[in-house]
């Protein structure tokens, strides 16, 4: 049994990054990186302006408390800078799986390695604290970039949902390819693959 307790705000950090449970409050420390427009470009749901981040972070929180996802924002702190936010959604306890998404960052984040830090101290969460099995993933089939991301970390591509995703210009439908990664993989090999691509200073 998982002894995981959603309203219990549950802090994950090392060297380079610190995540802590999103609240309301972040509409203004995140305000100027989500209105990067590029961010959304492969989301359907949009946080861009304040109206937009306002309802994007009060509909997470919501379904926090109705124990079906758990946010986090992230912030670096080599500048000590909000950088972005994350989650944890579809939270499963019977099939001891969880969803790990919506997530973004700023653009001068990326290619930092802060990515690698957060998706290690993620998986590491959600295997041993939240006690699952399987984590999924997924991104647009256009969203290259992030499906690079999830392959550097170790995720293994499952395949894909066809035509699940308005497109960005809403003139036809986007696949969406799947990614998961297992916590017997994560234990065995995954884990320390990734632990050497972390920045050490």
């Amino acid at each position: 049994m998982s002894a995981f307790d959603f309203s219990k705000d549950y802090i994950l950090e090392d060297h380079i990054v610190r995540l802590r449970p999103l609240q309301i409050e972040d509409v203004s420390n995140l305000l100027q990186i989500a209105n990067e427009t590029e961010i959304w470009k492969y989301s359907f749901i949009k946080g861009d302006g304040v109206e937009n981040l306002t309802k994007y972070i009060q509909e997470t929180i919501q379904n926090r408390a109705n124990k079906k996802e758990y946010p986090f924002v992230v912030i670096d702190k080599r500048t000590n800078e909000f950088a972005g936010c994350t989650r944890l959604s579809d939270i499963n306890f019977s099939l001891q799986a969880t969803r790990l998404g919506y997530t973004w960052y700023g653009e001068k984040f990326r290619g930092t390695g802060l990515n690698k830090h957060c998706k290690y101290l993620l998986f590491e969460f959600a295997f041993n604290q939240m006690k699952m099995e399987r984590i999924g993933l997924a991104a647009y089939a256009e969203n290259t970039r992030s499906i690079n991301a999830m392959k550097s970390v170790g995720c293994v591509e499952e395949g894909k949902f066809r035509g699940i995703f308005p497109s960005e210009n809403n003139k036809k439908r986007s696949d969406s390819i799947l990614f998961s990664i297992l916590k017997e993989e994560w234990t065995t090999s995954k884990k320390d693959i990734l632990k050497s691509k972390l920045i050490s200073f």
